[in-house]
């Protein structure tokens, strides 16, 4: 069988993998000449391609994010640099040997449906290499992996005299460091993690920072408890748990949490919505910067005039604004696919389960990684790869086109309840909810009944502690032999790079030892002569009776 992968980012190389391990033959097509996707930093602007800044860090701690057969390894930081993630990546397709399925510089066109598709399910890829050379391919399954973060969304309209905006503007995509920064005036607008990280990040150099937020945001920070990685504490399927049980409550405490190290209020931040409705900012650098004067929060802009920026409390910039930066978000498209597979429900694609068009006699075509949720994207999409191989191959069955579209609009409904869904943010999930759906139709999903009975640790381990890919290499289709081990050392991981600067437990003083040992001989003694005392008391008190006259 053979499957068209389109993207050789991180979701494009695990679909490849997964399509390896299930046996069939893909054939993957990038546009640029390397893997990577979006962790390629590029120098230069690659328009229709993901782009990030220099600063960029990893939000999701190394466990978390990890492709579920491939520990990443313990010397690499918890939290990765851009570059370091991008290493990871190459280790993963050349352990697997996934560069060879690859063909670069090679832009998938078109995507339609073969005259006979009806009988065989077939699809016509249709691709054009960077010279030119256009050509069209049969296969029997397509896997979309291209993203969203390719098409910037610029809203000036919502700026009224932006035109006349006698500094330079730009968005967030075109953002690359702060270089020409120095000295400036900037005004960062929207307060996502692109906006947190690019104000942050200017701030260094620029004489004054602006962070315009239209509703504001949960700020958390990377690191946790004891220094921990963040997303590693407090994530595990019985907090999972708790939270079903008591949504109210562990939503407040959440928050009140997170007031107590950052005020929220005070630091022009506090948003209208609860913690769980929206991804939050994560950021460890943003109250440093603000509560030093470098970072100044303002809410939305109102309107330019000319170098002059007016903020719809009334206040303004009245010196001279030279940059604004939009940090406003992405449109998404898939330009290649037919129109019929780019509808709508709600904010979303009508997509069952966020990955099959429910409307194709033959599920043969699937989204991979177009997902959001309150943690890494990668196990996400490498988990709706392995739904979808499945799939394709007639081993796992989807429901009706009746049955999927119903329950389209019920996800639709409840995940715009649940969530503050947008344009901008058209999807997210409960993350471990949705990966156990995803698992137990793969049939992977653990067992934590039996593993209490047969293997109590690694079941405490996946009950109480983070809930880490390999948890769904333990059994079924796709079974990794080092799954349980992977569980088991995840800690020491966490705790190696830790270790640069090892720091030895205190010893104690010779004269201290010496007082110890001093205090407890003269115990000991003492206790002795206390005893032998009573001894030679009672010794002599037998003796004079024996000595008494009768």
């Amino acid at each position: 069988m053979k499957v068209a992968v389109i993207g050789a980012g991180v979701s494009g190389l695990g679909s490849l993998k997964v399509c390896l391990d299930e046996g069939l033959e893909p054939t993957c097509f990038e546009s640029s000449h390397d893997i990577g996707g979006l962790w390629r930093f590029k120098d230069t602007h690659e328009s229709g391609r993901a782009n990030i800044y220099q600063s960029v860090v990893i939000n999701s701690s190394k466990e978390m994010m990890a492709f579920s057969d491939f520990p990443p390894p313990a010397e690499l930081p918890n939290h990765m640099h851009h570059s370091e993630v991008l290493l990871y990546v190459r280790r993963y397709a050349e352990a697997f040997k996934l560069l060879q399925h690859i063909q670069f510089q090679t832009t998938v066109v078109s995507v339609r449906q073969t005259l006979d598709f009806a009988a065989t399910g077939q699809w016509e890829v249709e691709t054009e290499t960077r010279d030119g050379q256009r050509e069209t391919r049969v296969f029997d399954a397509v896997i979309v992996c291209t993203g969203h973060f390719t098409q910037p969304h610029l809203p000036l309209g919502d700026f009224p005299g932006i035109e006349s905006f006698e500094g330079k503007y730009f968005h967030s995509w075109d953002y690359r460091s702060a270089d020409d920064m120095q000295g400036k005036r900037v005004v960062v607008v929207g307060i996502g993690n692109s906006g947190g990280d690019i104000a942050v990040d200017i701030s260094r150099v620029a004489e004054k920072v602006y962070l315009s937020a239209r509703s504001g945001a949960w700020l958390v920070s990377r690191v946790g408890e004891g220094g921990l990685p963040a997303d590693l504490v407090g994530t595990s399927r019985l907090d999972r748990m708790v939270q079903k049980l008591f949504p109210s409550w562990v939503n407040k405490m959440v928050e009140n949490k997170l007031n107590k190290a950052v005020n929220h209020k005070l630091y022009g931040l506090q948003p209208s919505h609860g913690f769980f409705k929206q991804i939050p900012l994560v950021n460890d650098d943003l109250p440093a910067r603000i509560i030093s004067g470098r970072v100044q929060m303002k809410p939305n802009v109102k309107q330019f005039c000319g170098s002059s920026v007016v903020f719809v409390d009334g206040s303004v910039i009245d010196k001279v604004v030279d940059v604004v930066v939009f940090a406003t978000g992405y449109n998404y498209s898939f330009p290649f696919l037919p129109s019929a597979l780019q509808a709508k429900s709600g904010y979303r694609l009508h997509l069952y389960k966020h990955v099959f068009p429910p409307t194709l006699t033959w599920p043969t075509l699937a989204v991979v990684g177009f997902i959001h949720g309150l943690g890494a994207i990668n196990p996400l999409a490498e988990m709706q790869a392995r739904w979808a191989t499945r799939v394709f191959k007639g081993l796992t069955k989807l429901p009706s086109e009746k049955t999927m579209t119903k329950e389209i609009e019920k996800d639709t409904e409840t995940m715009h309840q649940r969530f503050a869904c947008s344009d901008r943010n058209p999807i997210q999930v409960e993350y471990i909810p949705y990966l156990d759906y995803l698992a137990e139709q793969v049939g992977v999903r653990p067992n934590l009944s039996w593993l209490l009975l047969t293997d109590p640790r690694l079941a405490l381990n996946i009950i109480l502690g983070p809930c880490t890919p390999y948890q769904y290499r333990l059994t079924g289709p796709g079974q990794w032999a080092g799954a349980r081990q992977a569980i088991l050392t995840q800690w020491d991981r966490v705790v190696q790079p830790f270790k640069s600067r090892v720091v030895p437990e205190p010893e104690t003083k010779p004269s201290s030892r010496r007082k110890i040992i001093t205090f407890f001989s003269g115990s000991v003694l003492l206790c002795c002569i206390v005893y032998n005392k009573q001894q030679l008391s009672s010794f002599f008190s037998s003796l004079s009776l024996l000595r008494s006259p009768q």
